[in-house]
């Protein structure tokens, strides 16, 4: 049989047609990146501002810019991205915030400015069950103005200042509502930042109450009493289902005249954080304080910590309940018990297992 003779590659694929196209590619290339990497107008500047939420991915931020017109390629800031990373070592993230770009500004100059500039609003977040001097110490480290200054600010309760806000409490404790702003840098003041908590408190947690005061299912409590309630459950609820059972509980004991003997009160009176391995003393509890519920009846004179939306609404709506007591495991979770006695016996559990664990250890 005779064998096929296998046809050799012509001179002209190897010596022009390859390096002939190779060339053209990296031509076609590098055209691409000028494109891709230059700004999107080069004649009319457009002012863009764009928002960068918290843990927004690199890539969608890329597609959140090429829809909004400040860059031309989504691939190319990945591209850039990956360049910086491995040709500098320059893996600083992009930050989240409100910035303003202008349509004349080239692919590296955005990425620079989502690297190192400040965004043109300043961010802040306040966690639900902070008190004001927390606040105050976070306003400070984060550079805003001294604490000192935040504390007389919300220490000023002017009725005037809202119509709404109760006469008798002695600071805005419990008013100033936790969440996620945002301001201008030339607006940071103590007085501003107080402002926009007292507006998202009017706007997200007065109309739970007034709707809940107009319905058939009216519960007596007065605004500075609600939310003061609400502050003491706040502080005592971990696990959001048993929030409206802590909340039952105490206004059982508040039905039955009996003192709500929560240790936050006594803790926020004291300035003191009590811990698993150094908890309240006999002493602290027994200590005269207008906050301390083990030896007042009723409620404190004012709130004690922000309350969260949650923990406002468990208070309203509270859980039918014969609880009277409940003690924590610190884990988070709670003993609910009907009698002193039963009570007494979720205690002695608690320390036995807090000591087998220290034990352990």
């Amino acid at each position: 049989m005779q064998k096929t003779q296998k046809k050799k590659p012509s001179w002209w694929f190897y010596g022009v047609f390859l390096p002939l196209t190779l060339l053209l590619s990296g031509w076609g290339s590098s055209l691409w990146w000028l494109w891709a990497s230059g700004a999107p107008s080069n004649t009319v500047s457009t002012s863009v501002r764009i928002k960068i939420p918290d843990g927004m991915p690199s890539q969608v931020i890329g597609r959140e810019l090429e829809a909004a017109g400040v860059i031309r390629s989504s691939l190319a800031l990945r591209l850039w991205l990956q360049w910086l990373a491995w040709e500098e070592g320059d893996t600083r993230p992009l930050r989240a915030g409100i910035y303003d770009f202008s349509t004349t500004q080239p692919l590296r100059e955005v990425v620079a400015q989502l690297q190192t500039a400040k965004p043109v609003e300043v961010r802040f977040t306040i966690p639900e069950g902070w008190t004001i001097a927390q606040m105050a110490a976070y306003f400070e480290e984060k550079g805003f103005f001294p604490a000192a200054e935040f504390i007389t600010a919300a220490n000023k309760v002017q009725p005037k200042r809202r119509s709404w806000l109760p006469d008798s409490i002695p600071s805005l404790e419990g008013y100033l509502f936790p969440d996620t702003y945002q301001i201008p840098p030339n607006e940071v003041s103590p007085e501003r930042l107080i402002e926009l908590m007292l507006d998202r408190f009017e706007q997200t947690a007065l109309p739970v109450y007034k709707a809940r005061q107009s319905g058939q299912s009216k519960i007596a409590i007065s605004l500075a009493d609600w939310v003061t309630l609400a502050s003491i459950v706040e502080k005592e609820a971990v696990l959001e289902k048993e929030r409206r059972t802590i909340a039952g509980v105490f206004w059982q004991r508040l039905k039955r005249n009996m003192p709500l003997e929560a240790d936050p009160t006594v803790e926020y009176g004291l300035k003191i954080k009590q811990t698993p391995d150094k908890p309240l003393t006999l002493d602290q509890v027994r200590t005269p304080s207008p906050y301390n519920t083990y030896m007042n009846e009723g409620l404190p004179p004012g709130a004690i910590a922000s309350p969260s939306l949650a923990s406002l609404k468990a208070t309203l709506n509270p859980e039918a309940t014969e609880y009277l007591f409940f003690v924590a495991r610190y884990d988070g979770s709670h003993i609910f018990s009907r009698t002193l006695e039963e009570h007494k016996q979720a205690v002695q559990q608690v320390d036995k297992q807090f000591r087998s664990k220290t034990e352990s250890n």
